[in-house]
C-alpha cells in the first residue's frame, strides 16, 4: 500500500494522466466539431453522439475520484428515490462548498448512467476554458453572465431547446451562485438581513432567479427536483490536487426528492420555497456537524468499471507513441531535441495546473461584494 501511495504521488505519473486527458479532450472536441453537420439533419443523433463523447472525457475525471484516489461516496436517502435515478429528467440542487463537489455529483451521474447527458447552469467565463467549456458548448450547456437583463433571452432559449432532449438528464444548479467562503458568507448574510430573510450558517443566500426560471422553462420535461447536500467525513477539505495525488476522501450526500407538482408554480412562492429548502439544508449540515452523518438510511452505489476501461483505452492509444517519441529523443543525443522536449513538458505541466486551478476555491470569482453587480433577487 505504501508503494502504491508513493507511485500515485509521482509527478511524472500525474503528468502522463494529464497528458491523456488533454490530448483525448482535444480529439473529442474535434470530433464534436465534426458532428455539427448532423444538427440540421438529425438533431437526435447529434445529441446522442455528443453525450457519448462527453462521457468519454468526463469519465476520466470520475476515474480519478473512484479508482485513483478510491474516494467513497455514500448516499443518505431511501430506496424509492434511488429507484428513480437515471429514469427521469430532474433538476439537481447541490451546495457549493468544495473544490470537488462537481466531481462527486458526476460520480453519482456515472453510477446511474447519465454522466454524458448531465447539464449545468454555468457561468459564461467557463465557455472559454479549453476542453471543459468547449465540450459543454457542444452539449448545449446553459451559460449565463449572472446579469439577468443580458441573460434573459439566452437562458430562456437555451432551456427551451432542452425540452425534447432524448437522454435522461440531471440539470445541476448551484443556487448559491458561487463557492462558499467566509468572506462571501458575511456579505451574503448582510444581504439576507437587509431583505428580512433567515440567516444561514453553512450556505450562502440562494439566488432564486436561476432556479425559478429553469423550473418554469423545463416544466413538463423535468418530473422532480433532487436536493443534494454534500459533506465529508472527519472535517476533510478535499481538493482536486489531492485527488490527483491519490488522496482518499469519504463523501456523504443527503438526497431528497421533491415532485415538481409539489413545488409552487408562482415565481414568488417558488422563491420562498427555495429559501425554505436552504434553511433545511442548513439544518442538515448542522446535524452532520454534530452527529458525523446525515439522518436516514444509507446506500452505497457500486462503482462501475467503464470509467477505468475508458481511461485505459485512451492511455494505450496516446501514451505508446509518446513513450516511443521520448525514448527516441533520449537516445538521439541531440541537445536541441532534448531541450525542446523538456520545454514541451514544462508547458504541459503549466497547462494542466491551470486547468486544475479552475476548481480552486481561492481562484473562483463572484459578484458578492461588488457594488456594481446588479442584484437579481
Amino acid at each position: 500500500m505504501a508503494l502504491l501511495a508513493y507511485l500515485k504521488s509521482l509527478f511524472i505519473l500525474q503528468l502522463l494522466m494529464g497528458f491523456v486527458f488533454v490530448v483525448s479532450g482535444l480529439i473529442i472536441n474535434f470530433i464534436q466539431l465534426c458532428t455539427c453537420i448532423l444538427w440540421p439533419i438529425n438533431k437526435r443523433l447529434y445529441r446522442i453522439i455528443n453525450c457519448r463523447l462527453a462521457y468519454s472525457l468526463w469519465s476520466q475525471l470520475v476515474m480519478l475520484l473512484e479508482w485513483w484516489s478510491g474516494t467513497e461516496c455514500t448516499l443518505y436517502t431511501d430506496q424509492a428515490t434511488v429507484d428513480k435515478f437515471g429514469k427521469e429528467h430532474v433538476i439537481t440542487i447541490l451546495n457549493h462548498n468544495y473544490e470537488i463537489d462537481f466531481l462527486c455529483g458526476w460520480t453519482m451521474c456515472e453510477r446511474y448512467g447519465i454522466l454524458g447527458s448531465s447539464k449545468v447552469l454555468a457561468k459564461h467565463e467557463l465557455l472559454k476554458v479549453p476542453l471543459i467549456g468547449w465540450t459543454w458548448y457542444f452539449l448545449e450547456i446553459v451559460f449565463c453572465k449572472r446579469k439577468w437583463e443580458e441573460d434573459r433571452k439566452t437562458v430562456f432559449s437555451s432551456l427551451d431547446r432542452l425540452k425534447d432532449y432524448p437522454e435522461y438528464m440531471w440539470f445541476l444548479l448551484y443556487c448559491e451562485g458561487t463557492r462558499f467562503t467566509e468572506a462571501k458568507h458575511q456579505i451574503s448574510m448582510q444581504v439576507a438581513e437587509s431583505k428580512g430573510l433567515p440567516k444561514l450558517k453553512y450556505h450562502l443566500l440562494p439566488r432564486t432567479k436561476g432556479f425559478t426560471t429553469t423550473l418554469q422553462c423545463l416544466k413538463g420535461t423535468v418530473t422532480a427536483v433532487y436536493d443534494v447536500t454534500l459533506n465529508f467525513k472527519d472535517n476533510q477539505t478535499p481538493t482536486l490536487l489531492g485527488i490527483v495525488s491519490g488522496k482518499k476522501y469519504k463523501a456523504d450526500l443527503s438526497v431528497r426528492r421533491f415532485p415538481v407538482e409539489d413545488i409552487p408554480s408562482d415565481e414568488k412562492e417558488c422563491a420562498i420555497w427555495l429559501h425554505k429548502l436552504y434553511q433545511e439544508k442548513d439544518a442538515l449540515q448542522e446535524s452532520y456537524k454534530k452527529e458525523g452523518k446525515f439522518p436516514g438510511p444509507t446506500i452505497t452505489p457500486k462503482r462501475r468499471p467503464w470509467t477505468l476501461l475508458n481511461f485505459l483505452f485512451w492511455a494505450t492509444v496516446l501514451l505508446s507513441p509518446l513513450i516511443n517519441f521520448a525514448y527516441g529523443v533520449a537516445v538521439s543525443g541531440s541537445p536541441l531535441l532534448i531541450i525542446g522536449f523538456i520545454i514541451f513538458l514544462i508547458i504541459a505541466s503549466i497547462a494542466i495546473r491551470r486547468l486544475i486551478g479552475v476548481t480552486e476555491v481561492k481562484k473562483t470569482g463572484s459578484s458578492y461584494g461588488n457594488p456594481e453587480a446588479k442584484k437579481e433577487n
